[in-house]
């Protein structure tokens, strides 16, 4: 396993949003309320409200918490005023790690988060220190027993994407766009009927850093789970690769 993705692919395997709703709820409202707050309420107008929308809807919050969470944003209704704020540093192993967060008090966080980085063998770094090995791209999902490749191929390349990669590790195909072109590609998939898993603006490393340590492997889950449990953590970015063995040995023995 793989690619930017890996850590979304792990937390899948681990059932974390299910056994953690609480904290989802926690984490997408924060988005709604900042995505409202810096472009307004309205949807059809605003991707980045959309997304959190829709991430609100996968996991079949209340409609009247996306409601509330907009009126904060858009100053209609009082609430806690959170801001963006973005950690970069190394993990066990040296692998690169960006963390993007809201809070609604920046040094109780970084105070938090370097606390994670030094408990689990890593630490953070100076602003730029590893974000220039990232790429900011479009990024969408489709299973792989829903398509033939050759036809998604054409209509991917016929969408306008940038790359499509069918990681022989996955059981889904990776489309790459421009940032600004995802929605784009995204609705002219969808209007051709492929059935799209997953698709968000992320970091995407330009090399990845292979693991074949089982005791690093395992500070690395650790690291990333801490971190993801973090009430204030938005996304986590890494290059680290795991292979898929040494996954599996790490939860037979949870």
């Amino acid at each position: 396993m793989g690619g930017h993705s890996h850590w979304a692919g792990i937390k899948h395997k681990k059932a974390i949003v299910d056994a953690k709703k609480g904290k989802v709820y926690t984490k997408i409202i924060r988005e709604i309320t900042i995505a409202a707050k810096l472009s307004g309420g309205d949807p059809d107008k605003n991707p980045r409200l959309r997304k959190a929308m829709e991430d609100a809807k996968s996991v079949n919050m209340p409609q009247d918490n996306v409601k509330r969470a907009i009126l904060k944003g858009t100053g209609q209704l009082p609430g806690v005023s959170f801001e963006e704020v973005v950690y970069e540093g190394y993990g066990p192993a040296k692998i690169a790690i960006i963390v993007e967060a809201t809070t609604d008090n920046k040094n109780r966080t970084v105070s938090e988060i370097r606390k994670i980085f030094d408990k689990t063998g890593g630490s953070i770094g100076s602003t730029g220190c590893v974000s220039y090995m990232f790429k900011t791209q479009g990024y969408i999902t489709v299973k792989k027993d829903t398509i033939e490749e050759d036809k998604l191929t054409d209509i991917t390349i016929e969408a306008g994407a940038q790359d499509i990669k069918n990681p022989s590790d996955a059981d889904y195909f990776e489309i790459i766009t421009e940032p600004t072109d995802l929605d784009a590609v995204k609705k002219n998939l969808v209007d051709k009927g492929v059935k799209i898993e997953t698709a968000e603006i992320t970091k995407i490393p330009d090399t990845t850093v292979k693991i074949s340590d089982i005791k690093k492997a395992q500070q690395i889950v650790k690291m990333m789970d801490e971190l993801d449990n973090h009430e204030d953590v938005k996304n986590i970015y890494s290059n680290f690769d795991i292979p898929d063995d040494i996954i599996n040995e790490i939860e037979s023995q949870q």
